[in-house]
């Protein structure tokens, strides 16, 4: 080798290990962003129902489960069967459980909150895989880190976040697969990291990433070693279903494959019916990036050639379709979008960055700033105006937004791509602030404090059982130690004339009216709850069946 070609190759490699050690430093940045930002005060409000309380009554079970029970493969949920949805969360969180020492709601939502945290550098993985340049995927990395319903709805224990992370692995397994076939194995233990997260939702996105296949690489599909390596990796997922057939057969079926899965699809399940813009709607919490992504869905359209155009235009539209037309309904389906939605957005903001000095930004963007901080300020003066207790963090939050949408308008306007940098800290920042008080949870707001209630119930002697009407806390009964048994508004009477002496019954005052026991010693335990107790036959006796009716 000359002395010039040794000199080149020695620049070459100088080179490249700068640009591994930056790429690294990237990586290692982006996830310790999102952990700081997915565990911040991520213990300091209780559990919500429904989930929430479900996933973390069937993980203590697991943990508390004497040694080869098997209740990692069979979990129980008060001792029944859980067949609702495969327990690979739920055996997270009592492995969280084992390690953390206690049950307690920091650790049941750390598993979730680890695995969205860890989503971030991976799809900044796929971003790098996608584009021809490391700026949009470091800049699709840094919206799926500030959009406020990913990070929310990942910090819960609950099984949406642990989904997404699960789909871009699989993603980033499949665009790498493109160049070595090899990379199929890690296709199949992503399908059934999905699968064995939440069933049938799991293979909807293996689907949309059969289609992007489809149409961007096909040949994978005439490739045996692509078929073995899949088949190969979805061996657990196949595994465990055959054992659940084998244990509950047609109780299975009927459960977990219709009634908690494709029954869904075509019909509302717990009358969860929403219009179909509902999912929309529900998508404006992301702002300002959903006006950036649709921004790069309209790129992507017009550079349908490129893969990052056709990976971003199948998996938002096919899986935006696929949850608008299910019967069921709930906010937190539509999760798994994001990464889709955050890949467009940063191949439109390196867009934006490399246009010419005389083309102008679009206006409008401006304008949605300026729009988004002033709401956010009035927003956040009607809160200094209520002077509620606990709203100091909120007010903070909402201020660094209006100030960070405002910045932002103000470089938009004079063309100046600083606004980026702006939008992200600030989006950051704001984010931090938000999570960091209990607000981040408002679903808590809308019933009472299960907290309180429950230290109530757990004093109670285990012989006495617990009632509540009209609906059932499954976050209660995970805190209370105890099963708080459900009992609907139409069959209170023939409940409380069928329990024993000692049964308690935990009553709102709508409830308590319209059953007439107003009469009855009960106490109020809690904001707008009571307890009323069934003392003896004689008191039962003293009430007239006809005065025991639904008003």
């Amino acid at each position: 080798m000359s002395r010039q070609a040794f000199a080149w190759d020695r620049a070459r490699q100088r080179v490249r290990q700068r640009l591994d050690w930056s790429e690294g430093a990237w990586i290692v940045g982006l996830f310790i962003a999102a952990i700081a930002l997915a565990t911040v005060n991520l213990g300091g409000v209780p559990l919500r129902d429904w989930d929430e309380g479900i996933v973390a009554q069937v993980a203590r079970e697991i943990w508390i489960a004497p040694s080869g029970s098997q209740h990692w493969l069979f979990p129980t949920l008060w001792g029944k069967p859980y067949l609702n949805k495969p327990p690979l969360v739920h055996n997270l969180v009592a492995l969280a459980y084992r390690f953390g020492g206690s049950a307690t709601a920091w650790t049941a939502r750390f598993p979730g909150a680890l695995l969205t945290a860890l989503s971030v550098p991976l799809l900044y993985g796929v971003g790098c895989e996608l584009f021809p340049t490391r700026r949009p995927a470091l800049l699709a990395a840094l919206v799926y880190l500030t959009t406020l319903p990913v990070i929310r709805h990942g910090r819960l224990a609950m099984l949406d976040g642990a989904l997404t992370c699960f789909a871009i692995l699989t993603l980033w397994c499949v665009l790498r697969s493109r160049r070595d076939a090899r990379w199929s194995l890690g296709i199949g233990l992503g399908l059934s990291l999905m699968v064995l997260t939440k069933g049938i939702a799991g293979l909807l996105v293996g689907a949309i990433l059969g289609a992007f296949v489809l149409w961007d690489t096909p040949r994978l599909f005439l490739s045996l070693s692509f078929w073995c390596g899949l088949t190969l990796g979805s061996a657990p997922a196949i595994a465990w279903y055959a054992a659940q057939w084998s244990r509950y057969a047609e109780t299975f079926a009927e459960t977990a494959l219709w009634a908690q899965s494709a029954e869904r699809i075509w019909s509302t399940v717990d009358e969860h019916a929403e219009p179909p813009w509902f999912y929309l709607l529900q998508m404006l919490r992301s702002l300002p990036w959903l006006v950036v992504a649709a921004w790069g869905l309209n790129l992507a359209g017009r550079e349908h050639p490129w893969s990052w155009a056709r990976l971003v235009m199948v998996w938002c539209g096919l899986y935006f379709t696929a949850v608008t037309l299910m019967s069921t309904k709930l906010y937190w389906y539509v999760l798994p979008i994001y990464p889709g939605l955050a890949l467009a957005a940063g191949a439109a903001l390196a867009d934006l960055e490399c246009r010419p000095a005389a083309q102008p930004y679009p206006k409008f963007w401006a304008l949605g700033a300026a729009g988004l901080s002033l709401t956010a300020a009035v927003y956040g003066l009607h809160l200094v105006q209520t002077n509620n207790n606990g709203i100091t963090g909120v007010v903070i939050a909402v201020a660094c937004l209006a100030l960070t949408q405002g910045m932002s308008a103000l470089l938009l306007w004079r063309r100046d791509p600083q606004f980026i940098a702006i939008l992200f800290w600030g989006t950051y920042v704001s984010l931090f602030v938000f999570f960091s008080t209990p607000a981040w949870l408002w679903e808590l707001e809308e019933a009472f404090p299960v907290l309180p209630v429950a230290a109530e119930i757990h004093n109670l002697p285990v012989s006495e059982p617990v009632y509540i009407a009209p609906k059932e806390r499954p976050s209660l009964s995970f805190y209370s130690g105890r099963r708080v048994m459900p009992v609907s508004a139409d069959n209170a009477c023939e409940r409380w004339h069928a329990a024993e002496a000692g049964s308690h019954f935990l009553l709102d005052p709508e409830t308590l009216a319209a059953l007439q026991f107003e009469s009855l010693p009960g106490r109020e335990i809690g904001p707008k709850l009571v307890m009323v107790r069934k003392l003896s036959a004689v008191e039962d006796a003293s009430i007239p069946v006809a005065q025991c009716q639904p008003g």
